[in-house]
């Protein structure tokens, strides 16, 4: 499949450039950016940045490896920065020893503290809430818990994609956090039992199935319904428009969110430029583009919010950091296989 290959992408011709060479980019005054974010998903932002500063980006997308590139490159990489869309992405680049920690006090003052490293380490970009796709006709409920969702009402009602992709595994990690493995394991056999079918797809066909009957209710990200109801494909508007949204929460707590978000590379060649598009991209301008070309609610509170993203009800995140859910994603993908959750 392409996008399980390693790739370079050229993301504007006028302000972005292929990642070339480690040695001829790590001497560039440019800045070099590695990106598990498809590069169209970010180029506006890019773009940007380059028209405010005059500072080039080249950028390389992947869809997985670049963590484990950057390590085999060593001092020779020529990566400054990497863009991930996962919690457990930036960990797994901190994990392998190929990040260094950046302190700003710009990053400070736009970055709630649960979305950024304490030691400065990884910074959120965006949010995107672990949300419920309702069927409008069919689902009367306003409101949602987490732990609702194992409630033998909604048995043979719930559609999910694999309970091992990063955004659930992310989701049950937080489930631990808030109430220990055991009660997580009792959780999740619950949940299973209220699946309408075995865990498949990804986040749009839960609403593909609530559209269809096959469910009553999705687990997906948020972004997923913007991006429905605006796709060129007629199919994917009606499923969009097949659902409502609920924000549901933890019992005591708020909506579980994941991130996309970025590291700085070690041995980053262009370290001050990369900082200043580090602190670009939480700047009111650049939030805005990622939530009305991304449908994703901006990680600075004070940003502008798109329509659309509104359209999906008010964001309360929950106050968990992230680093705690991190820690525990390794046993929320063994309680995964434990109750045979994608069987």
């Amino acid at each position: 499949m392409v996008r399980s290959r390693l790739v370079a992408r050229l993301v504007g011709a006028a302000t972005l450039s292929w990642l070339a060479t480690a040695p001829a980019l790590a001497q560039s005054n440019d800045v070099n950016l590695y990106t598990y974010r498809e590069p169209g998903l970010i180029r506006p932002a890019l773009e940007a940045f380059t028209k405010a500063t005059g500072i080039k980006v080249n950028t390389l997308f992947a869809a997985d490896g670049l963590a484990q590139r950057m390590r085999s490159e060593g001092v020779n990489s020529p990566a400054d920065l990497l863009i991930a869309v996962d919690i457990g992405r930036l960990q797994e680049a901190i994990d392998l020893g190929v990040t260094q920690p950046v302190k700003s006090d710009a990053l400070d003052k736009a970055i709630p503290a649960q979305f950024r490293d304490p030691q400065g380490q990884w910074h959120a970009l965006t949010l995107r809430s672990r949300i419920a796709y309702v069927a409008k006709d069919r689902v009367a409920d306003t409101d949602l818990t987490y732990e609702g969702l194992a409630d033998p009402k909604w048995r043979g009602k719930i559609c999910i994609r694999s309970g091992q992709h990063p955004y659930n595994t992310s989701l049950f990690a937080a489930f631990i956090a808030k109430h220990g493995e055991a009660k997580t394991e009792t959780w999740l056999k619950g949940l299973k039992a209220n699946l309408a079918r075995k865990p498949s797809g990804g986040d749009r066909e839960g609403a593909r199935d609530i559209l269809a009957g096959a469910c009553d209710l999705a687990i997906g990200n948020s972004y997923y319904v913007g991006l429905m109801r605006n796709a060129k494909e007629e199919d994917q508007r009606k499923w969009g428009n097949a659902i409502r949204t609920i924000n549901p929460t933890f019992e005591g707590g708020g909506t579980h969110v994941n991130i996309s978000g970025l590291v700085m590379a070690k041995h980053a060649p262009n370290r001050a430029n990369a900082a200043k598009l580090m602190e670009f991209l939480v700047s009111d301008s650049a939030q805005h583009i990622f939530s009305d070309l991304n449908y994703e609610y901006p990680v600075v509170a004070e940003a502008p919010i798109a329509d659309t993203v509104k359209s999906f009800g008010a964001l309360r995140p929950d106050s968990l950091s992230l680093n705690d859910v991190a820690k525990h994603r390794k046993a929320a993908s063994t309680l995964v296989d434990k109750v045979g959750f994608d069987r």
